[in-house]
């Protein structure tokens, strides 16, 4: 699958529709950002039910606000519709593929399970 483009008005679709989204966070003027780039296109068509998306940092000011981006690149990591991975810096592409492989395992219903756990004893 193709990497796409986030953006304000498709983000909540992405992440809501798709089982696992990975974004990258990035800028034309961005040197690792560039580096990374075809390391993360190549991931995305190494893994064609994973959803890869870019989001321009120039061009949606409003959605790297909103997931409060310090640095890029940056990473962030969905699956069921929770993050579960927010990283500065670029990969390498075995770190990257180790990541995929780490998400993928995940026992989710455990996850939300520490989730509502934490909710409850105030820590989220």
């Amino acid at each position: 699958m193709s990497v796409q483009n986030a953006t304000a008005e498709n983000i909540e679709k992405l992440i809501t529709e798709n089982e696992i989204v990975i974004l990258d966070f990035w800028a034309e003027w961005c040197g690792p950002c560039r580096s990374f780039a075809p390391i993360f296109e190549q991931a995305a068509e190494d893994y064609p039910d994973i959803t890869f998306a870019k989001v321009n940092t120039e061009e949606e000011q409003q959605l790297a606000g909103h997931f409060q981006i310090r640095s890029i690149p940056t990473l962030i990591v969905f699956r069921d519709q929770i993050m579960l991975f927010n990283q500065g810096g670029a990969l390498p592409r075995q770190a990257l593929d180790d990541l995929i492989g780490k998400v993928r395992e995940l026992d989710m219903d455990k996850v939300r399970a520490e989730i509502e756990q934490a909710k409850k004893e105030g820590k989220a």
